[in-house]
């Protein structure tokens, strides 16, 4: 945690690929047995999906990213990519915390590839199709054909950043590279625990940057930089974040980590100011890096209880409350903000400040009551139930006890 979870670089065939300001899906929350909630986290993941949301409507009223003349007090919104630093990010630490707190053993493989499948499969397939059915029916994402059979197939399996196939969701390139990086999720941890954190970030940093440095130069490389490898630089070093929580935790809760994470965020922003907008967005590869520390301090303080000015904000209950759906409100955006612009600013709204307005009124609220109400059928019962036979034991006993109290109030007794 796509993105996403909050566009990745590169043409793809048949259809060109998201544009890297996409973020990367947000990370699901993960059920580790015997970890303790890590307040802030929740929140986190609301934040950063509500600004993925408020990203794409603006991405929709100032056309011509990232060369558009904006506002200058809207052009934050243009970094909606960074969304994906937090979200990989998240995504290693919360997997890492169970392990790091068990001498960083992950269980079975199958068991855990299990438990992911069962975790983002049933919301993704379901966002798919809905996806599908507002791309062929209303309209289509935007720089995409209309979806097709093998759009279906493609995405449907996760390989939509190996084959091109017009895209019936811009956000989804995330949700593949988040499934990939679980494959490699118990090589990390069998490296950290072999040979520590530093090795862990060098096995992944060194291919990583080789891969963006010859990009431009060698054929492999200009394709491999088709996965984004600066998600699997971000996705370990959460995994290295969740050190903390192991048997040097004491001595890790003397470190102010709050502080940290502030002063962290100063090079980044140094650079983006300093580079420009156009820049930035030409170069996330190295934003992201830049950012990533920040989110990795953060993390890190709060899981041993050093950034309690953050917590207090995080942990709020607007904020804990979109973070449980926040996966949900990743998936199905897109196609609602694109749609609302097709159908209600397209021809009523001049571009610009005018349509941000009406799509942050509008586009911004409608996503979120859907995602809403899409997560509580498809996204929060594969949370609680960890199994499709505890999943349909529940139904069936909701279901006779909707027909005994429908019975009970009609006066009809039981058979």
């Amino acid at each position: 945690m796509t993105e996403l979870l909050p566009p990745a670089p590169g043409a793809r065939p048949e259809s060109p690929a998201p544009p890297r300001s996409e973020p990367a899906a947000p990370e699901v929350r993960h059920r580790v047995p015997g970890a303790s909630r890590i307040a802030g986290l929740d929140g986190i993941r609301g934040l950063a999906a509500l600004f993925v949301v408020l990203h794409h409507s603006w991405l929709s009223a100032f056309p011509g990213f990232p060369n558009a003349a904006v506002p200058l007090w809207t052009a934050w919104l243009a970094f909606g990519h960074l969304a994906v630093v937090v979200f990989i990010t998240l995504s290693g630490f919360s997997l890492a915390v169970g392990p790091a707190r068990a001498g960083w053993q992950l269980g079975p493989m199958r068991c855990f590839l299990r438990r992911r499948a069962w975790r983002i499969l049933p919301p993704y397939w379901a966002a798919l199709a809905f996806s599908m059915i507002v791309a062929v029916v209303v309209v289509p994402q935007p720089g995409e054909g209309v979806p097709t059979a093998k759009s279906a197939v493609v995405f449907g399996v996760l390989l939509q950043d190996v084959f091109g196939s017009p895209s019936p969701n811009g956000a989804f390139w995330s949700i593949a590279v988040e499934a990939q990086l679980y494959l490699v999720m118990p090589l990390l941890l069998f490296v950290r625990r072999r040979w520590g954190a530093v090795v862990v970030l060098a096995v992944v940093c060194v291919p990583a940057i080789a891969v963006e440095l010859l990009s431009g130069r060698l054929a492999v490389a200009a394709l491999l930089e088709r996965f984004v490898p600066q998600m699997a630089v971000l996705f370990a070093a959460g995994v290295v974040a969740a050190t903390v929580l192991g048997s040097n935790r004491d001595r890790a809760a003397r470190i102010p980590w709050g502080v940290l994470s502030a002063v962290g965020v100063l090079p980044p922003l140094a650079l983006i100011l300093l580079r420009g907008q156009v820049w930035s967005v030409e170069n996330f590869f190295w934003v992201d890096l830049a950012i990533c520390p920040a989110i990795v301090f953060l993390l890190a303080g709060l899981s041993v209880g050093r950034a309690n000015v953050a917590v207090r904000v995080l942990d709020t209950r607007p904020l804990r409350g979109l973070g449980s759906f926040s996966y949900s409100l990743y998936l199905v955006h897109a196609p609602i903000v694109i749609m609302v612009d097709a159908l209600a600013a397209h021809e009523n709204v001049p571009f610009g400040l005018p349509r941000l307005l009406v799509l942050v009124a509008t586009a911004v609220p409608l996503s979120v009551l859907f995602a809403w109400l899409f997560a509580r059928v498809f996204e929060l019962p594969f949370q609680r139930h960890r199994s499709s036979r505890e999943l349909l034991a529940t139904v069936r006993t909701n279901v006779r006890r909707t027909k005994a109290t429908a019975l009970r109030e009609s006066g009809t007794r039981p058979e």
